[in-house]
């Protein structure tokens, strides 16, 4: 058991549970303006003096980067870093699409029973699409959370056709465990994000939906739409901040690690790498 600490903690407490927080500095924190604005600071060729410490303070092995500190050309080049192929080998089963804490529901109206506070969460909303949503609605739900620390490319769990990617405009809340408790359908229906559908041989159409945050000044994918893609090959990147991957799988072809599920109903995400098996 690990309690995580999030960098800024204090400021994300006064924004997301303060009442002056949240009416009066947090409309200002989650517009486009103010995430693209650090986030152009961070492609700097002076951001790079920031690397160090924050390599220190976050504890991250820079023996798994293919570069080392000296050799990236802005921050944000550091943040959305590559990874030697060793660092992350790719299970079997059906994997993570990245490093971060993970939360997994039998279904989407599982949320609302774990974050009991705020509007309700609904597929049709978070989707933007009535008919995506009434196709996975009896679909697993799976929430993988990128803290700032964390490798910041993510991947497919497995292997298909991808699709186009389908983009909803929306602002930058936080991901942070603070943003989330008492705003979870806010900062899902609201935020930036953008999904595309994995169609697999055996395991039926699974949705990838990446979602951005306070700070992430993109979300970028590195595949071509509409070609055939391996398990574990790259599908994005986020630029600098905490970010958000939701998958929609079909529970009756893949069967989510039981561990997962037992975590998350005891409201205790679970640390994951990416590549690593989260079921079969």
């Amino acid at each position: 058991m690990v309690v995580e600490n999030p960098p800024a903690e204090g400021l994300l407490k006064f924004l997301y549970d303060n009442p002056f927080g949240k009416t009066a500095i947090l409309p200002l924190a989650k517009r486009k303006i103010v995430s693209s604005y650090v986030g152009k600071r961070m492609y700097r060729k002076s951001s790079t003096k920031k690397i160090k410490n924050f390599v220190n303070q976050m504890n991250i092995d820079m023996s798994e980067s293919v570069k080392s500190i000296s050799e990236f050309s802005s921050f944000n080049d550091f943040f959305y870093r590559k990874l030697k192929p060793s660092a992350r080998p790719i299970g079997e089963g059906f994997v993570s699409p990245g490093d971060g804490k993970l939360l997994a529901f039998e279904s989407p109206s599982e949320v609302h029973n774990f974050f009991v506070k705020g509007r309700k969460f609904t597929l049709a909303e978070f989707l933007n699409s009535e008919v995506l949503a009434e196709k996975h609605k009896n679909d697993a739900l799976i929430i993988l959370r990128l803290a700032p620390n964390d490798y910041h490319r993510f991947h497919f769990p497995y292997a298909g056709k991808v699709s186009n990617v389908t983009k909803v405009k929306g602002s930058y809340y936080s991901v942070s465990p603070y943003a989330l408790a008492g705003n979870f359908a806010t900062v899902f229906c609201e935020n930036k994000r953008e999904h595309c559908t994995l169609t697999t041989a055996d395991k039926g159409d699974v949705l990838l939906a990446p979602v951005g945050a306070t700070m992430v000044g993109s979300i970028l994918e590195t595949f071509t739409p509409n070609t055939q893609i391996e398990r574990g090959s790259e599908m994005g990147y986020f630029a600098f901040g905490g970010s958000t991957v939701v998958m929609l799988v079909d529970k009756s072809k893949v069967k989510i690690d039981s561990d997962l599920l037992e975590n998350t109903k005891n409201k205790i995400e679970t640390a994951v790498l990416m590549g690593e098996k989260i079921g079969v």
